[in-house]
């Protein structure tokens, strides 16, 4: 056959060759036009978003150098505010303030204050460094007390003077001072020695420590040195002391408060400004990195106002800053520029693009399909042919050895009979024969009549143990050998063509003998009933066979196993039209397994829906 094809192949093959080397030639020139429009978009894209990120890093370096001198007065004073600025000085953190303090719940200095409180009330002597402090502390409050100003301010000087010359630890410090100013305040009377203890602290002629700017700062610049237990108790003193003097509290409060950004991780060797995680602007300046917080979506938004007014950018449109690292030099920022103007453009393009290439496409299927479809209709000429003479030297050889059996015993049943005893079987044998030539006849005429849908079902209720029991007669008298039918079919009924599936059984069946080489020929059907499933029947036999790679092939049209060393005669029509017959009914024959030791079909029928 391939010899007969060959000349349509060249031709086509030639035909086809031209045709797609103009296909791939067209689709080329349709993908430089995609790649020049995109290019022209991406280029329009990038000046936009160029421009919106050198705006974005000028206005990152201003608001910087704008809050340096806020982040100096952060550092200097423990009451400004510190949120939101990052300072550190030759590897020092000094902003955002860290909150370390003690661990745990003991409270040293309010047991010290509570024990300083008893004895500046009982007037008992305590010894060491404290009593000379307590007994000046005594005599400036007993003066106040008694109304002597001018020995009262005197006495407060000279407490204050010898408590700067013996500082104390931090710890016991503030506990003292803060006992100290509750003794000696008088509300608004109060002298302004005493009130700057509070907040603003000593002057400097009353230098000699290393703190001294009040109670307020130096509790919050000390703070690691409390417990929070501590700090809490000292914190509400302070407050309730600032409150009865009318000293300002707000700042004191909001400072207490501020959590801060704890210790912020910066990237090795930092040598220019970088955003690290669109969060912090930092910018080293020799041995100070300094920092701001800032919100990148909020200060994109004038960007695109701007652009706006200039109609560089359309109201709908968005700006983003790509990139995703932790930290991105000023000089590596990109904002990705995104206008619905220019999706739209891009997708026209894709649009046109996607057309020009489905045209190419379709002309280039439609050539493959002319050339599939000139191929099959040669090779089905052929096949037709081809099938046509088998079919008929097939048809022409199994009518001939039945009919020549049929003529032959008949002539010898009509002159010996009644001579040889021996012969009395020839008239089984006849309608042996004639029942063999029925059932192929009845088999080709059934397969034409279903294959060219002239086929009316002829549906009812019947139980398959009724269909399945005259096998036994119809396999008797088919063959020779012996035949043994068991069933087991559970009172399985079906909506069915009761003719139809007993030509199927019977094809099986005869199958089943012809392609066996053992005696008896064994057969099995069982089945089984799913509600609102169908039913599903295995028909098992004890014959040669049939090779796993021919499963499917066995139930073409005219298609035969020739099993080696056996002869087996047929049209090659029976499992055909067995599956025509299931296809009939909704459902499927397939080939459940098969070895040496038999074959076993399986039927599957689908109730059908109501």
């Amino acid at each position: 056959m391939l010899r007969r094809l060959l000349p349509t192949l060249v031709a086509l093959g030639c035909g086809l060759l031209a045709l797609g080397w103009g296909l791939v030639s067209l689709q080329r020139i349709f993908t430089r036009e995609r790649e020049d429009a995109h290019e022209q978009v991406r280029s329009r894209r990038d000046a936009l978003a160029h421009a919106a990120t050198e705006t974005l890093r000028q206005i990152l370096a201003r608001q910087l150098e704008e809050q340096i001198a806020a982040i100096h007065a952060a550092v200097d004073n423990p009451l400004a505010p510190g949120e939101g600025f990052y300072l550190q000085f030759r590897g020092h953190q000094f902003l955002p303030r860290l909150i370390h303090p003690l661990p745990g719940q003991d409270m040293p200095a309010r047991a010290l204050y509570e024990m300083l409180s008893d004895h500046v009330r009982g007037g008992a002597a305590l010894g060491g460094t404290w009593e000379p402090r307590l007994t000046r502390l005594r005599a400036a409050e007993a003066a106040l007390l008694a109304g002597q100003t001018s020995r009262a301010t005197a006495l407060v000087e000279e407490f204050l003077r010898h408590h700067t010359r013996q500082t104390l630890p931090v710890e016991q410090e503030l506990p003292f001072l803060l006992l100290a100013v509750e003794h000696l305040q008088r509300g608004p009377a109060t002298t302004p020695l005493i009130r700057a203890l509070l907040r603003e602290g000593l002057p400097e002629e009353f230098g000699g420590i290393s703190r001294g700017a009040g109670l307020q700062r130096d509790l919050l610049r000390e703070r690691s040195h409390f417990s929070q237990a501590d700090f809490d108790f000292l914190q509400s003193r302070i407050l309730r002391l600032s409150r009865a003097l009318g000293e300002p509290t707000r700042d004191f409060l909001e400072r207490s408060r501020e959590a801060g950004a704890g210790m912020l991780v910066m990237p090795p060797e930092l040598v220019e400004p970088t955003l690290l995680g669109e969060q912090w602007y930092v910018e080293p300046r020799g041995e100070v990195l300094y920092g701001i917080s800032v919100d990148i979506a909020a200060l994109l938004v004038p960007i695109a106002q701007d652009m706006r007014t200039r109609g560089l950018f359309e109201s709908d449109g968005q700006m983003r800053l790509v990139g995703g690292r932790s930290a991105m030099p000023a000089r590596e920022l990109m904002l990705l520029v995104e206008l619905p103007e220019w999706a739209r453009v891009e997708a026209n393009i894709e649009a046109r693009y996607g057309l020009k290439t489905l045209l190419v496409a379709v002309c280039g299927a439609l050539a493959a399909a002319i050339v599939a479809l000139a191929l099959v209709a040669q090779q089905r000429k052929y096949r037709f042919l081809e099938l046509k003479s088998d079919f008929v030297a097939t048809v022409s050889h199994e009518l001939r050895t039945p009919l020549a059996s049929i003529r032959l015993l008949g002539e010898t049943l009509e002159r010996k009979l009644t001579h040889a005893p021996e012969m009395r079987d020839y008239p089984a044998r006849i309608v042996q024969a004639a029942d063999g030539l029925h059932f192929l006849v009845e088999n080709i005429l059934s397969f034409n009549r279903i294959d060219k849908g002239r086929w009316t079902l002829r549906a009812s209720r019947v139980r398959l143990e009724e269909l399945v029991n005259p096998l036994r007669d119809d396999l008797a008298s088919a063959t020779s050998v012996p035949v043994e039918l068991t069933t087991d079919m559970d009172d399985a009924e079906l909506e069915a063509d009761p003719s139809l599936l007993r030509l199927l059984f019977s094809n099986l069946g005869r199958n089943a003998c012809a392609y066996n080489q053992r005696s008896p020929v064994r057969i099995s059907v069982s089945a089984r009933v799913f509600e609102g499933h169908g039913c599903t029947m295995l028909f098992r036999d004890n014959g040669v066979g049939i090779p796993e790679s021919e499963w499917e092939n066995v139930f073409q049209d005219f298609y035969r196993l020739m099993p080696p060393g056996q002869e087996v005669h047929g049209s090659g029509l029976g499992l055909a039209l067995c599956r025509k017959i299931m296809k009939l009914h909704h459902g499927d024959i397939q080939v459940a397994s098969s070895t040496p030791e038999g074959t076993t079909f399986a039927l599957t029928f689908h109730e059908p829906r109501r």
